[in-house]
């Protein structure tokens, strides 16, 4: 498992900034750029650390008032079954782009790993952060 993403500071009592996670997403995904990974799905690993505004207070107890999760892992999938990508940087900034469709969400660091890449390593891969341009 990969908990490299979890020792971030993301939550900010100060700017009132919530920390939303998704650890560890295992999928089979369309990707690569060579020719033996056309054609077929390989597995990676996705984290998600997103910095969510919602001030000090503790939200309304109804899912409408936070930043759901399990949409975020949905839109995550449709992402990557929508079509072969060469590159997890393109992935990453594509899932990156999904994360601001919801106007609270001010920053996000987006880890993909492929998990067989490269036979010798346990993982290769990026990670990226973006800020809102809002």
């Amino acid at each position: 498992m990969s908990n490299q993403s979890s020792d971030r500071r993301v939550a900010d009592a100060i700017r009132g900034i919530r920390h939303v996670f998704v650890r560890d997403l295992e999928l089979q995904a369309p990707i690569g750029v060579w020719r033996h990974e056309h054609g077929r799905r390989q597995p990676i690993r996705i984290n998600l650390d997103l910095g969510v505004a919602q001030g000090a207070a503790a939200p309304e107890d109804e899912l409408h008032a936070v930043v759901n999760y399990a949409h975020l892992v949905d839109r995550v999938k449709q992402i990557v079954d929508a079509e072969h990508v060469k590159l997890v940087e393109t992935l990453a900034e594509r899932i990156a782009e999904a994360c601001f469709e919801d106007a609270r969400v001010v920053s996000a660091r987006i880890r993909i790993e492929k998990l067989t890449a490269i036979p010798e390593a346990v993982s290769v891969g990026v990670e990226i952060e973006r800020f809102a341009l809002r």
